[in-house]
């Protein structure tokens, strides 16, 4: 039996679960979100635990029960409190403004990169202009665009600027040194 998947799910007060014959439905203050799971495995809903068993013991199944069961409560959560992401951005006259619809960063290049706004993913800059987090109901959906803003300048080794998460290590190399 799988650890992870033996866990009943609990459902926490003011979301709604909807159990339909291969997906699942959550509402909660953070928004409405869904998810397909696959017919290996079964979902109840009792009282106010969500279930999740397996219909054989075959790889397949044993390996959707664990998952099934992580995608689920990673969907509970999301709609009753969310997930946030914090990055900071390193490097002098690097800065991240908060506009109309999205995130201005800029980062060294010749032009401002402007990031639009997302169904579900909020934006909040900190004060200094050099922090901001990315959160949303969906966690898949808030490390997606949290890495693709990282990816538009990540950190480089050498002095470290660029686009990070916060408290992420970066590993530092040792410049050129002059021989004679």
């Amino acid at each position: 039996m799988s650890r992870i998947g033996k866990m009943p799910v609990i459902i926490p007060a003011g979301v709604e679960v909807k159990i339909h014959a291969n997906s699942i439905e959550a509402k909660g203050p953070k928004g409405v979100d869904a998810l397909k799971f696959q017919s290996l495995v079964n979902v109840e809903q009792v009282e106010n635990e969500v279930i999740v068993t397996r219909n054989s013991d075959e790889k397949d199944a044993r390996a959707a029960h664990g998952l099934t069961r992580a995608l689920i409560n990673n969907l509970v959560t999301g709609v009753s409190t969310g997930f946030s992401r914090d990055l900071e951005v390193v490097g002098t006259g690097f800065t991240v403004l908060a506009q109309q619809g999205g995130l201005l960063i800029n980062v060294g290049f010749s032009h401002p990169v402007f990031i639009g706004s997302i169904d579900g993913i909020n934006y909040n800059v900190q004060k200094g202009n050099t922090s901001f987090t990315v959160s949303g109901y969906n966690k898949q959906m808030v490390g997606q665009v949290s890495a693709k803003i990282r990816s538009i300048r990540p950190p480089e080794p050498f002095k470290g600027k660029g686009i990070r998460y916060k408290n992420e290590y970066v590993r530092r190399k040792a410049g050129k040194t002059v021989g004679k």
